[in-house]
């Protein structure tokens, strides 16, 4: 299985810890994880600070997955669940894939910490992936609610945690082993 992975720092491997956009190391990294447990070919298309773009990148024709998780930047930019949800939705209509081909996550909550300071960016989150699943539900995609895998985060209430991407490689694999395989 060929699978493209696209998403914002969460998806590269952001290590919060650094100053310089610095990843966490591979064997900490979701996708990395996904990689190493199976024998799938996983392309890492996470990129620091992504919000949600307006159209799909090219992809290649032999991708059978394209994991799509994005949303919290646009809502740290100020951006409402209902606006971030509305560009969700015209950027999935962009992708020239079968709707099987695409599993749209709503990313982890936000949490109180070094960047989340405000309830209110938290409640947005919560309320961003009920958005999500409602537009998955319209557009008969594959969801999952990462919300509901107990992600841990860092210090900023952000990024995720090393454990944190660990549980989330795991949830997912067990996730796609249910509907892939």
């Amino acid at each position: 299985m060929k699978i493209i992975c696209f998403g914002d720092s969460n998806t590269y491997g952001y290590d919060p810890r650094s100053w310089l956009g610095s990843r966490y190391c591979a064997d900490s990294r979701w996708v990395d994880i996904l990689s190493a447990a199976t024998s799938w070919t996983i392309y890492n298309w996470g990129e620091n600070g992504r919000g949600i773009p307006s159209i799909a990148p090219v992809l290649p024709k032999d991708i059978d997955l394209f994991i799509l998780m994005l949303g919290t930047n646009d809502l740290l930019r100020g951006s409402s669940p209902k606006e971030a949800a509305e560009k969700l939705e015209y950027f999935l209509s962009s992708i020239s894939l079968n709707r099987n081909q695409i599993l749209l996550i709503a990313p982890p909550p936000l949490t109180l910490g070094q960047w989340v300071m405000d309830q209110n960016l938290i409640d947005d989150s919560l309320t961003f992936a009920q958005y999500c699943q409602t537009l998955a539900l319209r557009k008969e995609i594959p969801f999952a609610d990462a919300g509901k895998w107990n992600i841990t985060l860092s210090y900023d209430g952000v990024h995720f945690s090393e454990q944190g991407h660990k549980t989330f490689a795991a949830r997912l694999l067990e996730l796609i082993s249910r509907i892939y395989s």
